[in-house]
């Protein structure tokens, strides 16, 4: 099992950038609150449905959202029901269990179709980099 110390925040669907999304994640499901939680990451570091847990409280997260700050960082986003949560929440340095690894070229593939954007760009890039055995299969994609 991987473990690996990270930088968090904390996000809500009630934020002035999330509005328009509302409860949707990227990938167009709810954004989960429970026994699961959804969290929002640079998906080059932590593709789509990775799950994770933090070790000092327990509480389990899958990738299912990016957000354009993220895009290069070594923070991931945890999503909060509540503006009170998120700011309790804050920023905070924590220790993350890898529980499963999503797949970086499902998450490569699904933001191919919207790359239009500079964080989107730089998630490709990093992607094509980090994961060179997927290289060939992601290459079409790119010139398309």
């Amino acid at each position: 099992m991987a473990v690996e110390k990270v930088r968090t925040t904390a996000y809500t669907h009630t934020e002035a950038d999330h509005c328009r999304y509302g409860y949707c994640s990227a990938l167009g499901t709810k954004l989960q609150h429970g026994k699961i939680n959804s969290a929002a990451a640079d998906w080059s570091r932590w593709p789509a449905g990775t799950k994770l847990r933090i070790k000092a409280t327990g509480e389990i997260f899958i990738i299912d959202d990016y957000g354009f700050a993220l895009a290069g960082t070594n923070t991931i986003d945890l999503y909060k029901p509540t503006r009170s949560k998120m700011r309790e929440w804050g920023v905070r340095r924590v220790t993350i269990e890898i529980l499963e690894w999503g797949d970086p070229w499902k998450s490569y593939l699904y933001i191919a179709r919207i790359k239009g954007y500079r964080h989107i760009k730089r998630m490709m890039q990093e992607m094509e980099h980090f994961y060179p055995d997927h290289r060939a299969k992601m290459c079409p994609v790119v010139g398309s």
